[in-house]
């Protein structure tokens, strides 16, 4: 099996390690079996002060609680094995007919919830009904609409736990699948990780106002392209996007993307703050993107 070295706390520098303005350091990368033939990628973070970002008011106030929804979703709650000998969980929708086509969907800190899951439905109808649609569960079944409890829901995960659901997401999809992915915030970042799990059956990427891999030796190891939805905010700033944006070009790789004038989040319609005009457009570049992958 390949080693595939990783740390979460990346991820987390993804969404908030810019908060203060510090340069990153190096942190100690955690060692992590895969099941999957895919590239050896070292993610690499400091290990200390991430938590006073999760949990400081200020980044929670970008998070409003959430409009109550109450969904019944097309699609049934799965289970599914993960290479660290656990259960994982996630919502599926499949395809009319047999596919290899898989988009995986990544939550927002909150958890996966009633509006991933209709998020999740929305792009299975827009894509025709043609592509698996998978929204896999990082928090292992919690979830909330407190932003103080999701910044601890948040904190409380492990690294490792987290790679294992999405390489386990990988080996349910199958050897022969082929993955787009797609999150915002929180899962903004894990969206272009997930890129970088899946090896070559990936086919693409969309991340949602997330916090970008810089490590050019990383995103040499990406497969496909990414399209990046950004706000407009101080954290994930327009600079940061550039810097992004040069380092995939080092790397050979092809990042399109577009800053909205928008706050953090301006996509969720749960939101209070939530931009429609905006959305749509941003959600409209998404599934041009994805049906361009999918060829539907």
């Amino acid at each position: 099996m390949t080693k595939f070295l990783v740390s979460f706390h990346l991820m987390l520098a993804g969404l908030f390690g810019l908060y203060l303005g510090q340069p990153q350091s190096e942190g100690t990368p955690a060692t992590i079996p895969v099941c999957h033939t895919v590239a050896a990628v070292d993610f690499t973070f400091p290990q200390e002060g991430m938590k006073q970002f999760a949990l400081d008011p200020a980044f929670q106030a970008l998070h409003p609680s959430p409009l109550p929804l109450n969904y019944d979703g097309m699609g049934k709650e799965i289970t599914f094995k993960t290479p660290d000998g656990k259960d994982a969980s996630g919502y599926l929708i499949k395809a009319k007919k047999n596919s290899d086509k898989w988009l995986f969907v990544y939550q927002e800190w909150w958890g996966l919830n009633d509006h991933i899951r209709r998020q999740s439905d929305t792009f299975y109808k827009d894509l025709g009904e043609t592509v698996n649609v998978l929204a896999l569960d990082m928090y292992d079944g919690k979830s909330t609409d407190n932003p103080q409890e999701a910044g601890k829901l948040m904190m409380g995960t492990q690294e490792d736990r987290l790679v294992n659901i999405v390489k386990g997401g990988f080996d349910y999809a199958g050897p022969k699948a082929q993955v787009a992915n797609v999150g915002w915030c929180f899962g903004g970042g894990w969206s272009l990780r997930s890129g970088l799990i899946g090896g070559d059956q990936t086919i693409g990427t969309v991340m949602y106002y997330g916090m970008p891999v810089q490590d050019v030796e990383q995103l040499k190891k990406l497969d496909g392209d990414v399209l990046g939805l950004f706000a407009t905010e101080e954290r994930i700033s327009k600079e940061v996007i550039e810097q992004f944006d040069a380092n995939m070009k080092k790397a050979g790789k092809t990042l399109t993307y577009k800053i909205f004038p928008g706050v953090h989040g301006f996509a969720n319609p749960s939101n209070p703050k939530y931009d429609e005009a905006n959305a749509k457009v941003a959600y409209g570049m998404a599934l041009g993107y994805l049906k361009k992958k999918f060829k539907v």
